[in-house]
């Protein structure tokens, strides 16, 4: 299916959606701790339902009223034969895998077709070193895992994803004699890891860096049932001030920001460099925008889903924006510098691909175009708002923002996006 998409001004408020990091690792957390647990104003999306399947997978009871999830077990007993499918998300088959070495059972766990394309060796190599029997199709889903972690101490490359990291994190309390992680190579997406350690401690529970990105110790511990109610989402905020920056600043947006970390907070920075002003006042934000923005060169390590939504910020930048250190924005749902780079030119951007990230430069002029989101979420997000900008385009797979931010079309609409 497509979407039509032609030129549109927005005007009103937006409430920014709840976070999916957060939301993912908060109901993981609550299914290992030993007790009730409440999380409150959680994303709901295919992905987090995905997430909470998985827990009720391995024997853990989830209750769901609209935004709160109660969450009643330990994971303490044998699961045989557990099957789980983790949809289009690699957060959830990531953690999942490692809480799979904890159950002593034979588990197979598999996903969506996008999914099935996504690198897991790293954690499965981890696995294999503690005592578990891996299966898999070359690294990627399907995989088979069966037996139970014999071991506290693991190396884990970094360079792919930091999930692997956060995945070993989760489970390193619940094992007899803790966990230690060595982190070989550069850790990319570090942000991600210190959520991972925030919420951890929420549940009460403590991670000791040894040595910051390269060497974890988590000792045995429980984790205690708690109450947490999940912030806003940076990574969809960072598309709704794109959309903002490019269509007229006429977007007031509301956010819950807690008191957790969130990398893509730098999304702020990045917007000031390029010579936006952006207010927070009472949990709203606003911006205020330059004619043309100053262009710039932006390391992403940290923060690749960023890359979308600065990318399409040189539709407006009057010198060239340059993304690097982004590499592994390829291995998600799909290889977003390419199809970025691709999809961008057909509306007259002028797009240098590089192995670590693109150069983009403003059109002389812009086209209409079809644009092939390859069903991400996030591209489909971006290039909307490319089509609201450009006029007259079409935009595939819609459906995919079900997996982030379900009410997106909903939500522009009702501020003057034309989407037919």
């Amino acid at each position: 299916m497509n979407c039509k998409i032609q030129k549109s001004k927005l005007n009103g408020r937006i409430t920014c959606p709840s976070n999916k990091s957060y939301t993912h690792r908060a109901i993981f957390l609550a299914a290992l701790s030993d007790g009730k647990s409440i999380v409150k104003k959680i994303l709901r999306s295919n992905d987090t339902m995905s997430t909470i399947n998985a827990c009720r997978g391995f024997g853990v009871e989830v209750e769901e009223v609209e935004d709160k999830v109660t969450i009643n077990n330990t994971i303490d007993s044998t699961v045989e034969n557990s099957m789980i499918d983790a949809g289009n998300s690699g957060t959830t088959i990531r953690i999942a895998i490692a809480i799979a070495g904890l159950s002593g059972g034979n588990t197979k766990l598999t996903g969506d077709e996008s999914l099935r394309k996504r690198p897991m060796q790293p954690i499965l190599d981890s696995l294999e070193t503690m005592g578990v029997e891996t299966e898999s199709d070359d690294g990627k889903p399907p995989v088979h895992i069966n037996g139970k972690i014999e071991g506290n101490e693991i190396s884990i490359k970094g360079d792919i994803s930091s999930q692997f990291i956060s995945a070993l994190m989760i489970i390193g309390p619940r094992l007899p004699d803790g966990l230690t992680i060595n982190v070989e190579g550069e850790l990319v997406s570090k942000p991600y890891v210190d959520l991972t350690i925030a919420i951890m401690k929420k549940f009460g529970v403590d991670v000791k860096i040894e040595e910051e990105y390269k060497k974890y110790l988590i000792r045995h511990q429980i984790y205690k049932p708690t109450t947490f109610s999940i912030p806003s989402d940076f990574s969809n905020l960072a598309l709704l001030l794109a959309a903002n920056v490019l269509l007229g600043d006429g977007l007031t947006i509301e956010i819950n920001l807690g008191d957790m970390p969130q990398g893509d907070e730098a999304i702020v920075d990045i917007l000031e460099k390029l010579g936006v002003n952006v207010t927070l006042e009472d949990d709203i934000i606003t911006t205020e925008s330059p004619s043309l923005l100053k262009g710039g060169k932006f390391d992403l390590s940290d923060t690749p889903d960023l890359l979308p939504a600065v990318a399409i910020l040189a539709l407006k930048s009057e010198k060239p924006i340059e993304l690097f250190n982004v590499k592994h924005a390829r291995y998600k749902e799909t290889d977003r510098i390419a199809i970025l780079s691709r999809e961008l030119k057909k509306i007259g951007l002028h797009v240098e691909e590089k192995e670590d990230g693109m150069i983009l430069k403003k059109p002389e002029e812009v086209h209409s175009a079809e644009l092939d989101s390859e069903s991400d979420h996030r591209l489909f997000m971006a290039l909307s708002i490319v089509g609201m900008f450009v006029g007259d385009c079409t935009v595939s797979d819609p459906d995919s923002v079900k997996v982030s931010y379900p009410e997106f079309i909903s939500d522009l609409k009702s501020v003057g996006a034309d989407f037919k």
